[in-house]
């Protein structure tokens, strides 16, 4: 056999094998990697997505929670393992704004972002005993004694509070928690006075009437909780929340992605999913791999200018 031969053979082989592996795949479990505690509205997007996805698959996709550095330490995990498709991470937004910050060192740019998954506005939220009875309220308070209103934070830097202070030349005293399963019964338990989550997060406890929301920080009242004023509505002009989605190593291979990516379609499209997002007040805002990653980008520009 010459050389010329030989060579085209080997070529072909190697082009039949990479087509095999990219039909075969996935051939073998898959990890989500989830960088905030198990309870929150981030694991609980995470573990659903993944419950549905995996009978599209044919695969079962495990959790890992990975947590700390509000996100950062889960997020750097996942952007650094082997970019084969077995090992996924929830991206949320602390993407784009941790790393402006310096505390964090791996950026959207280490991912390839496959689909968004969900974008939720963020909501404030008081005990049910709070003196607190509208945010004009809070807001007071906090301008009489900087740093006396007490704000449980579920990542540091926390942009809802940052917007707010911004906004209102207020200072409220910010006490780090991991998530809003942690944050929330520090509210509930009287430790801290004030939180902001989505109202998926606390959707729960507002139902219950444990917590009461002194404003949801959209354009517009949303459907979940139709009675909360939006902050706009109240005269504070803060709009913001937060998204969730998935990604994988940048050297992933194009065909894997898009082959989780479709499957994470038909997952957003089941009755399971839906269901649950509608039951847990959490909206769903399925963005492609292209669509994602612009808006990252005009996400981390915008943290860029809060930041500054």
């Amino acid at each position: 056999m010459n050389k010329l031969l030989k060579a085209v053979m080997i070529s072909a082989g190697v082009l039949v094998s990479a087509t095999a592996v990219a039909a075969d795949y996935p051939t073998k479990n898959i990890r989500l990697v989830v960088p905030f505690g198990a309870g929150g509205g981030t694991d609980a997007v995470g573990r659903t997505l993944a419950n549905s996805a995996k009978d599209v698959l044919g695969q079962n996709i495990s959790i890992m929670n990975r947590t700390g550095g509000a996100g950062a330490v889960g997020m750097s995990f996942g952007a650094q393992q082997r970019a084969d498709g077995y090992t996924l991470t929830v991206v949320t937004r602390e993407i784009a704004s941790l790393p402006q910050m310096g505390l964090m060192r791996h950026t959207a740019d280490d991912f390839k972002l496959i689909r968004m998954v969900n974008l939720d506005p963020a909501v404030v939220l008081v005990a049910a005993d709070s003196p607190y009875s509208s945010i004009k309220d809070l807001i007071e308070d906090a301008k009489k004694e900087p740093g006396k209103v007490k704000f449980a934070s579920t990542a540091a830097p926390n942009f809802y509070l940052m917007a707010l202070e911004k906004d209102q030349d207020i200072k409220l005293n910010a006490i780090p928690y991991n998530g809003a399963s942690e944050a929330i019964p520090a509210v509930l338990g009287n430790h801290t006075d004030v939180t902001m989550v989505t109202p998926g997060e606390a959707i729960a406890q507002l139902r219950s009437g444990q917590l009461k929301a002194l404003g949801v920080m959209s354009e517009e009242r949303i459907a979940f909780i139709e009675d909360v004023p939006t902050l706009k509505e109240q005269g504070v002009d803060v709009v913001t929340g937060t998204w969730r989605g998935i990604g994988a190593p940048k050297n992933t291979p194009d065909h894997v992605i898009e082959k989780l990516g479709a499957a994470f379609d038909k997952a957003m499209a089941s009755e399971e999913f839906k269901s649950f997002m509608a039951t847990g007040a959490m909206t769903i805002h399925n963005l492609n791999a292209e669509e994602f990653t612009k808006f990252v980008y005009e996400d981390t520009q915008a943290l860029g200018s809060l930041i500054k």
